[in-house]
């Protein structure tokens, strides 16, 4: 497996928090410590716009697949709903009074589902962006959701450790999968749904089987926090990005590790924190605390 360096987006005054895949192929969108959500071009590697302005920093943005809306959640607890027919923001979701940490969507059901610091994720009908329930997670922060590919269950990492699973019909509980010693910041489901990934400020990944709910193997992955995990699209793989500034490509099968993207590796890549990745076919792009987003094409 090789990695090279294909383009930096750059024009981020400070860290980014956030990336995400438009609907529009070929377009991303970034947020963080700025003033605003901005666009990008993935075939030019160029800025287009800033979107809008925000009042505060941008921890999660959410494009669902079938509706033309973007959602961008903040520090300050609102949701901001950009429509992209209108070109304009049409809602503010103003229910959590603190940080929104992650968005994700069930678009069979048209429900929007957001996880706060204050230890609950709001459920929201996407046709009418009307509150349907609360469900109270924790008494502390939920940092990332996760929903299976059947779209029957529904995956929770607290600021506690444990990862919550929810039946995603009713939203019933259905088992606390305990193992981390610190927060869980990233879930991910196979795509086959057998197994659900997690990784934590503890370093460590946890598979677990979706199947019993029990732990399958544990591997130690990052010298620190495991700030997001992705699969690749088609191929089976995932990638692991880090507080200690690496990005990791992993054997989705086997779990083993294949590929280490990190300066100590002679790579250009980030100096500091690694936040969030997104894979655009085999390319892999990676979003960081020194303001750049960088493009990796993957050869497998």
């Amino acid at each position: 497996m090789n990695a090279q360096k294909l383009s930096e987006l750059t024009g981020h005054g400070n860290p980014i928090f956030s990336i995400e895949m438009s609907q529009k192929p070929g377009i991303l969108f970034s947020g963080g410590n700025d003033k605003g959500l901005v666009e990008w071009s993935l075939s030019d590697n160029a800025f287009i716009k800033v979107m809008f302005p925000v009042p505060a920093s941008i921890y999660a943005i959410h494009c669902p697949v079938g509706f033309p809306l973007m959602f961008a959640g903040l520090r300050n607890g609102e949701v901001l709903v950009f429509n992209f027919v209108e070109q304009k923001i049409t809602h503010r979701l103003r229910h959590h009074l603190k940080p929104i940490f992650d968005i994700k969507s069930i678009s069979q059901k048209k429900e929007l589902l957001v996880a706060s610091e204050d230890g609950s994720v709001s459920v929201w009908n996407m046709d009418n962006l009307e509150l349907l329930h609360t469900i109270k997670v924790s008494n502390d922060t939920v940092r990332c959701i996760a929903i299976s590919p059947d779209k029957e269950q529904v995956a929770l990492g607290c600021r506690d450790g444990r990862v919550m699973t929810y039946d995603a019909i009713d939203y019933a509980p259905v088992k606390a999968l305990i193992g981390h010693t610190m927060a869980v910041f990233t879930l991910q489901y196979s795509p086959s749904g057998n197994y659900l990934i997690s990784g934590s400020r503890d370093a460590q990944l946890k598979i677990w089987d979706t199947d019993n709910s029990s732990l399958i193997t544990s591997v130690a992955a990052h010298m620190f926090a495991v700030n997001h995990i992705v699969f690749h699209p088609t191929r089976p793989y995932f990638a692991t990005a880090s507080m200690d500034k690496s990005i990791k490509i992993w054997d989705a099968v086997e779990f083993k590790l294949r590929k280490i993207i990190s300066r100590e590796k002679g790579y250009e890549s980030h100096a500091l924190s690694v936040n969030k990745l997104v894979w655009d076919g085999d390319k892999l792009l990676s979003a960081s605390d020194d303001k750049k987003i960088i493009t990796w094409n993957i050869e497998f």
